[in-house]
């Protein structure tokens, strides 16, 4: 971490050519990998949710679930939304509807509005959140049900044995683990502060050129704010600061779709939906064999860059969904994870994505020069109140991210002190500060200008590679350990081993689990009923 940001201060130009040079090999070499791991994790998911493993207790056998489904939907919603839904609410549909993927349909036609939305929902739905449930489940079930650390480098003991989880190789998944995530809290908070300074322009706020020194002293002044919410105990304050930007969220939302093309918006739900289903397998199959260096070029943009970003969440993201989803089945775990969050993004695309569509449509041009992060602002410019909707937008795009960031920053911190519960606040700071840090190398190998968004792209692709093979790795040791679990092994015995003894538990030998069973006529009935 400190080779990269000590470069990017001392060498910006020689680390842009480096970070460019190395996205180009990789995505020429590794792309592929990506694509397919990607909608691997979405089988793996449904698979898992509706085999015979799905009825396996995500904590002890007979305990209830930790949170109400009320309460557990909430928090999964809270999660599903983000700085990332407030950045490309607007533009991604509006984009693809400008200038569609290469080789599939005239841009700004009807044809396009169909694209749009299913390319949009491709990125933002089934994908993304089967990437975290994956991970989470691993998580979730190596704690709870298995009684191990929560962390990463745990969920391998069935792989590699103890001895190497505890050992080198497991420090080894964990530092990727904080590499990974390092890299796409920092992506985070680069993507946030350039939608911040696009919305003090559209204010009228008086920064000068906005250049990049605008932009740093944005993520200094978001930085010092995420740390002192993680290092000073007001975890109450920061809960009570995220549901109230919830509500904001939601009132927004409410706003555009009233007063926007309320019409088109409700036409547009039924469309996207069977435009993503018809489109899917197109979709999916995206690796660049076709489409030349364009194609290339629109996958590193889009899909794979977001396959990234969203592995590089995944260490934090898992971690937050597994700790709420104890006492949970592997059924309804899944079900909650990849349905709840992909119908928040549904509609709030519908909302925001409609109505950007439908004001380029209309002639407003607010697509503009193609600023990913102007385009909310020319969109809002257009509807009542525009002044208010813009301070409201970097207000809850700037508590998007302290509130994550202030997670992101406490897991990084248990990932280096070996899963402990609450980190070293020296240790939280450092995380923090090491965020920001990156995050500003990010932007400034990007010029801070246009092209401020690719250098984000690339170095979180570059740090989110190794850990796409740590999660793969994680499937087949989750797999493993489903082999072994106490109800599987006891379907696997059926009535044979219950008509001579009673089943008392399991014994762990080497990562391998066996039943523990007596002699029914050994026990009284007391014990039997045990």
């Amino acid at each position: 971490m400190f080779a990269v940001v000590v470069w990017g201060a001392v060498g910006t130009d020689s680390l842009s050519t480096a970070s460019s040079a190395a996205l180009s090999w990789l995505l020429a070499n590794t792309g592929w990998g990506f694509v397919l791991a990607a909608t691997a994790f979405v089988i793996f998911a449904l698979f898992l949710a509706f085999s015979k493993y799905g009825r396996i207790p995500l904590g002890k056998d007979g305990e209830q679930p930790e949170f109400r489904t009320v309460s557990w939907i909430a928090m999964m919603f809270s999660a599903g939304m983000g700085i990332g839904l407030m950045f490309f609410g607007v533009s991604e549909p509006l984009s693809h509807f400008v200038s569609p993927p290469p080789g599939t349909v005239p841009g700004e036609s009807e044809e396009a509005i169909r694209t749009a939305m299913a390319t949009s929902l491709f990125h933002w739905t089934l994908h993304p959140w089967a990437i975290y449930a994956v991970a989470g489940l691993a998580i979730a079930y190596s704690s709870f049900r298995r009684g191990r650390k929560q962390t990463i480098s745990g969920v391998f003991l069935p792989l590699i044995g103890k001895r190497n989880a505890e050992g080198p190789i497991g420090k080894l998944i964990d530092i990727l683990a904080l590499f990974a995530t390092l890299f796409g809290s920092a992506a985070s908070l680069g993507i946030g502060t350039l939608q911040i300074r696009s919305g003090m322009q559209a204010a009228g706020w008086p920064i000068g050129e906005a250049g990049t020194n605008v932009l740093v002293a944005i993520i200094a002044v978001l930085t010092v704010c995420f740390i002192l919410s993680a290092v000073s105990g007001v975890a109450k304050g920061i809960q009570w600061l995220s549901n109230i930007n919830m509500v904001l969220a939601a009132v927004l939302a409410v706003f555009v779709f009233v007063v926007g093309p309320t019409v088109f918006i409700l036409d547009l739900l039924p469309t996207a939906v069977g435009s993503y289903l018809s489109e899917f397998g197109e979709m999916a199959s995206r690796a660049g064999a076709t489409g030349g260096a364009e194609m290339q070029e629109w996958l590193a943009g889009w899909t794979i860059f977001y396959w990234a970003w969203w592995i590089s969440w995944t260490p934090f993201v898992a971690m937050f969904i597994a700790r709420i989803s104890r006492g949970r089945t592997i059924r309804q775990f899944v079900g909650g994870v990849l349905l709840v969050p992909s119908v928040v993004s549904l509609i709030w695309f519908a909302i925001f994505g409609g109505a950007a569509i439908d004001s380029q449509k209309a002639g407003n041009g607010v697509y503009g020069d193609g600023s990913a992060e102007a385009q909310t602002f020319a969109v809002l410019d257009h509807l009542p109140f525009p002044l208010v909707t813009a301070v409201l937008v970097m207000f809850l795009v700037a508590i998007f991210f302290v509130s994550g960031a202030d997670a992101a920053s406490v897991v990084m911190g248990t990932l280096s002190q070996r899963g402990a519960i609450e980190p070293s606040k020296w240790v939280v700071i450092f995380w923090g500060a090491a965020t920001g840090a990156v995050a500003a190398i990010m932007l400034v190998i990007g010029g801070g200008g246009d092209k401020a968004l690719e250098g984000i792209q690339n170095l979180t692709f570059i740090g989110a590679l190794p850990f796409a093979i740590v999660m793969v790795l994680m499937c087949v040791a989750l797999l493993k350990d489903l082999r072994s679990d106490p109800i599987t092994l006891r379907d696997a015995k059926g009535a044979e081993v219950l008509e001579q003894a009673v089943i008392i538990g399991t014994e762990e030998h080497d990562g391998e689990f066996q039943l523990v069973t007596t002699p029914v006529e050994d026990n009284g009935d007391e014990k039997k009923e045990k």
